[in-house]
C-alpha cells in the first residue's frame, strides 16, 4: 500500500516549510545502542513500497537503505548508548537519539513527525504519531534508516562475538539470546538495567517452577 503524505501536507498547509520524521530502532533489545534515524522527504516523493520496516524484508530494507539516502534532502542517524541507556531509561535514551538525529539535519525542520506517544524537548514544534511508521513517509524512511543500520551493528558484534549469535537475533530478547548470556555471561555491550530484568525473570521463573 502507497503511504500518502497526509500529515506532511497537513502542516505544510499551515506554514511548516521543513518538515521531518523521525523514528528508533533497537528500543526493545538487550545489548547496543539504541539507533535513531530523521529523513525530510521532497514533498510528493514517490518511493515504491517504503513502508514501516519490521513490515519490510530484510533484503527490501537494505534496497529502500540507499534509495532514501540518495532521495532525501535531508537524513541523519544517530545513537544513545547501552551505557546512556543505563543511566537514565530507555525511553529517555530513545528521545536522545532521536533529538540528536533531528539536530543534524540541514537544512533544520520547522516542524517534526515522531513515531510513538512520546516527544520531549525538541528545539522545534514536535507532533507524536502512534504507529507513525505505518502512517506517513517521512517516519517510514526515518524507520528504515534506524532499523538498517542498526542491524549492521549488530552484524559486527556478531563478528566479534559469534558464540552469542546477534547475527540472528539482532541482540533482541530471545530464548537464544538468553542461553548464549547464561552460558558465556553478559558482554560490555549489554544494558546492565536490561540484564538486571533477566535476572528477575529467571529468579521469578524459578520460583515458580
Amino acid at each position: 500500500m502507497e503511504l500518502l503524505y497526509t500529515l506532511e501536507d497537513k502542516y505544510a498547509d499551515e506554514g511548516y516549510t521543513v518538515i521531518a520524521g523521525t523514528d528508533e530502532a533497537g528500543r526493545g533489545c538487550l545489548a547496543g545502542p539504541v539507533v535513531a534515524a530523521a529523513c525530510i522527504l521532497p514533498r510528493g516523493l514517490d518511493i515504491d513500497r517504503l513502508n514501516d520496516s519490521k513490515k519490510l524484508s530484510p533484503k527490501r530494507r537494505e534496497e529502500l537503505y540507499d534509495v532514501i539516502r540518495s532521495a532525501a534532502v535531508s537524513y541523519a542517524i544517530a545513537e544513545a548508548s547501552a551505557r546512556e541507556i543505563d543511566e537514565t531509561d530507555i525511553l529517555s535514551a530513545s528521545q536522545l537519539a532521536m533529538r540528536r538525529a533531528v539536530a543534524k539535519l540541514s537544512p533544520a525542520p520547522s516542524l517534526v513527525l515522531v513515531d510513538g506517544n512520546v516527544a520531549r524537548d525538541f528545539p522545534m514544534r514536535a507532533v507524536t504519531v502512534v504507529h507513525g511508521d505505518a502512517i506517513s513517509p517521512s517516519i517510514a524512511a526515518a524507520s528504515v534508516l534506524a532499523k538498517v543500520y542498526r542491524d549492521r551493528l549488530m552484524l559486527e558484534l556478531d563478528r566479534e562475538y559469534p558464540q552469542y549469535g546477534f547475527a540472528r537475533h539482532k541482540s533482541y530478547c530471545t530464548a537464544e539470546h538468553e542461553a548464549a548470556i547464561r552460558k558465556y555471561g553478559p558482554l560490555p555491550c549489554h544494558r546492565k538495567t536490561f540484564m538486571s530484568f533477566l535476572d528477575r525473570k529467571r529468579k521469578d521463573s524459578g520460583k515458580t517452577s
